[in-house]
């Protein structure tokens, strides 16, 4: 099977050496590996949720076990939180307070220094089961998971973003910016320069990113964030106004500059937003500079012009961040376009990555290595590192799930990854060659123990409200 597919990818003139000709990132906000799979594949059914029933063959996570749910290191036990508890506060997630909150791989602060201020002081341990996060659990149950997937980095948002698609956070301009930035390496989040949805201070990053690497080999690629088409134009500049309400009811603003990563590089940005000047266009050069809305990526892929590589970054309401996102509107997106998704005819050529730009600061029991040491004043866990600063990683541990015909079925690896090595995966695919410059691309581990390329995995279609299979 896998030679016949390599004589047909090679016909077709694509470099892969796999069955993989597509590459979707489905890249969602802010959670940590135990805050969505602590107890995995146990969950507590509780009257009137949505049941969720293990396989007797479902391999174990290094998940809590019934030690640290009652018997927890922190000044606070674990607790689940239930369906009805979706919404909750956004908790401390700063480059220096995850790392406090690590103490020294004890994992033991997370109450004093990553728990929301505005909130209990507990929720910070707080998880949900497959009650809630039922999809989710769906998915794992029937392809491919890890374990042992990290931020490259610590800190939020912004270094996850670049982290992802380019491996390295030096290189930012202003070097030195109050909480964002310092001696030119960005560890905090601040907007994109080039794009004018951006507010407040702003930063530009130099280098290369992993579009530059796709351009360089003619290799179709977008970005597709929701609410980034502009619902006007001020004074020559897009105003980013959409909005949409979350399950609480509350108004939220769709398009997060912030979540853009190409948007910090001259090279790939598209500053004003420019729609594609026809749907053929998507996926190629042209005015949008490969930065799409969400709905631009629908239209390429039901018309039969899905691109090689696609990253999918949700309206903010849907896109899990806590605060202003939960667990069941970010279920609707991800069940909704994982439906769509494998309703192509390029399904059985595609492989969906699910993961999270941070951990928010929930907490996690899992120290992960520590691939590259960082020296600085900002720096607690990584002794005393040379190279870019401010780069100490690996830091908290997120899910990663594999979607896939190729995916390995009710799997769980163990090996150790990155966000980096989602990175590298592209990278490989179309034999691009590395970011370099230190970029962690370089120390990422690979991604092949979740693909089985010796059989096919069947589709498998959820209902978005419940999670639950689709009668």
């Amino acid at each position: 099977m896998k030679k016949l597919w390599l004589i047909l990818t090679l016909v077709a003139g694509q470099a892969c050496a796999s069955p993989i000709r597509h590459v979707i990132v489905i890249f969602q906000e802010n959670v940590s590996f135990d805050h969505y799979f602590a107890t995995y594949p146990n969950a507590a059914n509780e009257a009137g949720d949505p049941p969720f029933h293990a396989s007797s063959h479902t391999p174990s996570v290094n998940g809590l076990n019934g030690f640290l749910l009652s018997h927890n290191p922190n000044s606070i036990n674990p607790r689940r939180l239930a369906r009805s508890e979706s919404m909750t506060c956004d908790m401390g997630h700063e480059y220096t307070a995850e790392q406090l909150a690590f103490d020294s791989g004890l994992m033991d602060k997370f109450v004093e220094y990553t728990a929301s201020k505005k909130c209990d002081p507990g929720e910070v341990m707080g998880y949900f089961d497959g009650n809630t996060v039922t999809a989710l659990w769906n998915y794992a149950q029937h392809f491919a998971m890890s374990d042992n997937y990290y931020g490259t980095t610590f800190g939020p948002s912004t270094p996850g973003a670049i982290n992802l698609v380019s491996g390295q956070t030096h290189g930012a301009t202003p070097a030195n910016l109050t909480e964002v930035t310092k001696d030119g390496t960005v560890y905090g989040d601040t907007d994109p320069e080039y794009d004018d949805c951006s507010r407040g201070e702003k930063i530009r990053m130099s280098g290369k990113n992993v579009g530059d690497l796709l351009n360089e080999k003619k290799v179709t690629w977008g970005w597709f964030q929701g609410g980034f088409r502009p619902t006007s134009v001020s004074d020559g500049k897009a105003v980013c106004g959409s909005r949409s309400r979350n399950i609480s009811g509350e108004s939220i603003q769709d398009y997060s500059p912030h979540h853009e990563p190409f948007q910090y590089y001259a090279s790939t940005a598209n500053p004003h937003h420019l729609a594609p000047a026809s749907t053929a266009e998507i996926g190629h050069d042209g005015r949008a500079n490969h930065q799409y809305d969400l709905e631009d990526f629908w239209r390429a892929a039901e018309s039969g012009h899905l691109p090689s590589v696609s990253f999918l970054k949700a309206k903010m309401a849907q896109d899990g961040h806590a605060g202003y996102s939960d667990p069941l509107d970010e279920q609707v997106f991800i069940v909704e376009t994982l439906n769509r998704l494998q309703k192509l005819k390029e399904w059985k050529e595609t492989a969906v990555f699910v993961t999270y730009d941070d951990s928010d600061g929930w907490y996690d029991h899992v120290k992960g290595p520590v691939v590259n040491q960082s020296h600085s004043i900002l720096d607690s866990n990584c002794g005393k590192g040379r190279g870019y600063p401010v780069r100490c990683g690996y830091g908290p541990r997120l899910p990663l799930l594999l979607i896939s015909s190729w995916a390995k079925s009710n799997y769980v690896s163990h090996s150790i990854s990155d966000q980096s090595s989602i990175l590298r995966f592209i990278e490989d695919t179309w034999d691009l060659g590395r970011i370099g410059n230190d970029s962690f691309d370089e120390k990422a581990g690979p991604l092949d123990d979740l693909f089985d390329f010796s059989r096919v995995n069947g589709r498998l279609m959820l209902d978005p409200e419940s999670g639950l299979r689709s009668k």
